[in-house]
């Protein structure tokens, strides 16, 4: 790569007012999602920064009895960590697939 040339899917500081509107959207997508009759989250695709919020927010939307799925490409053991630390007793964690390529979590609020 010589010069000025940019990398695909990096952004540039003037882009990144965007990422606001990006967030708001995906909120609403899944604010829209949780009435259907299954919601997933496939982190492989949401920005790095944005995969915590985006899943906690989706959490606390949940009506008791609700549930939705993430999808990952590692064992997402640390958001295990975080949501014991968040929802201490308030939230059902069940591997669904276990990897090595792809970990399929479901998270859900207990009934």
């Amino acid at each position: 790569m010589m010069g000025n040339e940019r990398l695909p899917g990096l952004r540039s500081d003037k882009d990144r007012s965007g990422i606001r509107g990006d967030v708001g959207s995906m909120k609403q997508q899944i604010t829209d999602q949780l009435t259907a009759p299954e919601t997933t989250i496939d982190v492989r695709s949401i920005p790095r920064t944005m995969r915590h919020p985006l899943i906690f927010d989706t959490f606390d939307q949940l009506a008791p009895g609700q549930f939705f799925h993430v999808v990952s490409d590692h064992d997402p053991r640390p958001l295990r960590y975080l949501f014991d630390v968040r929802y201490f007793n308030i939230f059902t964690w069940d591997y669904v697939e276990t990897g090595p390529d792809i970990w399929r979590v479901r998270v859900g609020r207990p009934g």
